[in-house]
């Protein structure tokens, strides 16, 4: 296979110009055709992965089923501030419920590990991440709107088992995606590079 003929100005352009996106800031009631999902799904599945073991899983919400995942994620915090006596706060429990409404699709992000494979989790987890930053790149190259949230029943054991997970999988969020409600796109802030580099010369 020859060398693929990259385009280092246009890679540098996605990876710096990528910006998430929150509901408050999503074009409700414009679905994202599904054939964008799909797309994003695909160069997930080329993230890297040490000895091909591709830990990622996803679950794609639309339609009526961002509804059916409100009222789970929703009924689910009540039920746990019954159960575990913590307060129940009726603003978040109408979060739950309203804010998958407002995405055109959401994904659920699942690590499944391989029975018996010897990759420790630590990289299952890092390859899944991958997955999830082609899906970011992708979404933000079509100009769409898109973020991964950890909350809702992300850390939340009662939905392992509805997630089908077992032994060391994880459920490791929801990845939000809709049409912008703006023209505008966010302004990116990062630190100095040499705050963070540290170069090892002799």
């Amino acid at each position: 296979m020859a060398i693929p003929d990259f385009n280092i100005e246009e890679v540098n352009k996605i990876i710096r110009g990528r910006r998430s996106m929150f509901p408050a800031q999503f074009k409700e009631n414009d679905p994202v055709d599904d054939s964008i999902i799909e797309e994003m799904l695909e160069n997930a599945r080329w993230a890297p992965s040490h000895k091909l073991t591709e830990p990622w899983r996803f679950i794609v919400y639309k339609g009526d089923g961002l509804k059916k995942f409100a009222n789970y994620q929703a009924d689910m915090y009540r039920n746990r501030a019954e159960k575990n006596g913590t307060p129940f706060v009726e603003a978040k429990y109408e979060k739950f419920k309203l804010a998958p409404t407002k995405a055109s699709h959401i994904i659920a992000i699942l690590m499944k590990r391989t029975e018996g494979t010897p990759i420790p989790v630590m990289e299952e987890i890092a390859c899944t991440a991958m997955a999830v930053q082609n899906m970011y790149l992708t979404a933000s190259a079509h100009g769409l709107a898109a973020y991964w949230s950890t909350g809702g029943p992300t850390f939340w054991q009662e939905a392992r088992e509805d997630f089908g997970l077992e032994g060391e999988d994880m459920l490791m969020g929801f990845f939000y995606v809709a049409k912008r409600a703006s023209d505008l796109w966010p302004e990116g802030k990062r630190e100095s590079l040499d705050e963070k580099v540290a170069w090892v010369t002799e």
